[in-house]
């Protein structure tokens, strides 16, 4: 079998995801090898986000052929008539995402399924960001750890958490084991996370950063809008941190 091949087929999943239902999924490099090892890969991510999460078929040097021509020409109308361009999202997408984050070693997104075995499909396609890394870097194999795991978020309090979850997982890059040790600097993780370029806490902050890639009406009338946004991120950093130091506390007596 052919590096191509075994790079875009994950193996089949026995269990149904709903339309309309809400889930948490990751998906990590195998045996933890690294799947974004520069500034490159990481947009190459983010574009795949993007691009893939279509019913159609995409040709990838056809589609930024179009954006570039769609993106000139809204340019030119803006010096006509002095209004923001408008690029027309012509995708038949196959989920929501609400939320994501790209890791050295792994992705975490938070999806609603929009059409029958959306999730399972957009998950397939986006498979095919490991050609990109195999032929970039002259690897054979599998680029990612299995199957793609997944949790079904039940209720608001879930959600608030995953939330939270996913757009900190970057302290770890700054303050490794902050999860059972606790944070040094709440404020100084607060700034990193609000400078990490490769998820979306930025656009929901109001730091316009790859606003085109999230669905964010939703999560942020739910949040209370920006600030919301990040009073829920320090009040749950406040939270966790406080919980690892009373849980190593008692580990010491």
């Amino acid at each position: 079998m052919s590096d191509i091949r075994q790079t875009n087929i994950m193996p089949q999943r026995k269990e149904q995801f709903e339309n309309k239902g809400i889930y948490h999924i990751v998906l990590r490099g195998i045996d933890g090898n690294i799947i974004f090892k520069d500034t490159n890969d990481y947009y190459r991510g983010i574009f795949s986000i993007y691009e893939f999460n279509n019913k159609f078929p995409i040709e990838i040097i056809k589609r930024r052929r179009d954006r570039a021509v769609e993106k000139k020409r809204e340019k030119n109308k803006l010096a006509e008539v002095g209004h923001p361009p408008i690029i027309i999202d012509k995708r038949e997408k196959f989920v929501d995402v609400f939320t994501f984050c790209l890791m050295p070693n792994h992705i975490h997104l938070l999806l609603k399924q929009k059409k029958d075995n959306g999730i399972t499909e957009f998950m397939r396609k986006f498979g095919g960001y490991g050609r990109y890394l195999n032929k970039k870097y002259k690897r054979r194999g599998y680029v990612f750890q299995d199957a793609f795991k997944s949790i079904r978020i039940k209720d608001d309090n879930q959600l608030m958490i995953v939330f939270n979850y996913i757009h900190a997982n970057p302290i770890s890059l700054y303050n490794p084991g902050w999860k059972e040790k606790g944070i040094k600097n709440i404020n100084k993780s607060i700034r990193f996370l609000e400078n990490y370029k490769w998820s979306s806490y930025q656009d929901y902050i109001g730091m316009k950063n790859f606003p085109s890639v999230t669905e964010r009406n939703f999560l942020l009338e739910f949040i209370s809008g920006e600030s919301g946004c990040k009073d829920a991120m320090k009040n749950w950093l406040e939270y966790k941190n406080n919980l690892a130091k009373n849980n190593n506390l008692f580990l010491e007596e």
